[in-house]
């Protein structure tokens, strides 16, 4: 028996579920071939921030302005600069380039918290030829005075301005942190997203206990990860329908991983810490461990094998909710040693 691998996402036909999201690896033509070559069904690149830009913008200003308050002269010391290749430049470049080199879809992503330039700069990606954007949406709300409804509201209208700036598909890579989830990727989808990806991880900072510095700690992520949003691909795929396409991220390091986000409801699976930890090349043992488990239990196809596992289709729904809560507390063996006599 042949499996077939083929999937849809965003529109985009690719061979198989498996895609290379935005890491180190994505951000490099000749890393990026290799995924490629390897069977990643697309490359998502590294995202463009909000914060690159405007610290450019700041430094540049900086270095223009010293010494004019002391030397007026210093002024006519250079002519005047019409632009500089800025970090919004040179990421329309890497697309470009990203293009030319490659053969499978090559998503784009930006990562925006206000309006701005991001319209313009969502328009430019496109035009550089990408074939779908990632936006991502990633905030820590500290402000006391700003509300869930006001942060979900200002998201909703970033999706909003986005999708009518551009006419390629448009994915909203969210944190599970919503207060209300399943309202919430209702709300972005009539907002204008066409497709979800479940989930941004946030990196937590560390304390050096000697210097008392704010570390900033990147952890790789572990299949446990998976189980969030694997959770809420299984409530949303129903309610959503197919017309709001789902990638699964966080967690993705094996075919049993690939499988279990592809049976309750995701279109694809996206992989970057395995991917980093293993090389590019692991993409072709990921393929090749799901293609063996779908032969072995008789699946033909991807689409045959994808929400066989939804809260829609299993025995008990309440399994992904609140209602499997206690059976899972119950199930904790106390060591004997630790039972009272």
């Amino acid at each position: 028996m042949t499996v077939d691998l083929r999937t849809s996402y965003l529109g985009l036909d690719l061979r198989s579920p498996i895609v290379a999201s935005s890491s180190p690896l994505t951000g490099e033509v000749a890393s990026a071939r290799r995924l490629e070559a390897a069977g990643a069904a697309a490359i998502v690149l590294p995202s463009l921030f909000e914060e690159e830009i405007l610290n450019e913008e700041i430094q540049l200003n900086r270095s223009l302005d010293a010494g004019t308050e002391q030397f007026a002269e210093a002024l006519d010391y250079f002519p005047a600069i019409g632009s500089l290749p800025g970090v919004g430049d040179r990421y329309l470049t890497r697309l470009e380039r990203m293009k030319a080199a490659l053969s499978v879809p090559v998503i784009a992503s930006l990562n925006a918290t206000t309006l701005g330039g991001w319209v313009d700069y969502a328009r430019r990606m496109q035009e550089a030829g990408a074939d779908a954007l990632e936006l991502n949406l990633y905030h820590v709300v500290a402000d006391p005075t700003v509300t869930a409804a006001d942060r979900e509201q200002a998201d909703l209208e970033l999706i909003a301005a986005v999708r009518a700036s551009v006419t390629i598909p448009l994915a909203v890579k969210l944190s599970p942190f919503y207060t209300a989830m399943a309202g919430f990727a209702a709300r972005a989808r009539g907002a204008g997203a066409d497709g979800l990806v479940l989930f941004n991880r946030f990196y937590q900072p560390d304390l050096d206990l000697e210097s008392l510095d704010v570390i900033a700690r990147v952890e790789l992520s572990h299949p446990d990860d998976l189980r969030l949003p694997m959770r809420w691909i299984a409530i949303l795929r129903p309610q959503l329908g197919t017309e709001v396409a789902i990638a699964a991220t966080s967690g993705i390091h094996t075919g049993t991983d690939a499988i279990k986000a592809l049976m309750v409801g995701a279109d694809i699976t996206m992989m970057t810490s395995a991917l980093l930890r293993h090389g590019p090349e692991h993409v072709r043992a990921v393929e090749a461990e799901l293609v063996a488990w779908m032969e072995e239990h008789e699946y033909e196809s991807v689409s045959q094998l994808r929400g066989s596992a939804t809260q829609a289709s299993v025995e008990d729904p309440s399994a992904f909710e609140r209602g499997n809560y206690m059976t899972a507390l119950r199930s904790w063996a106390t060591p004997p040693d630790l039972v009272p006599a």
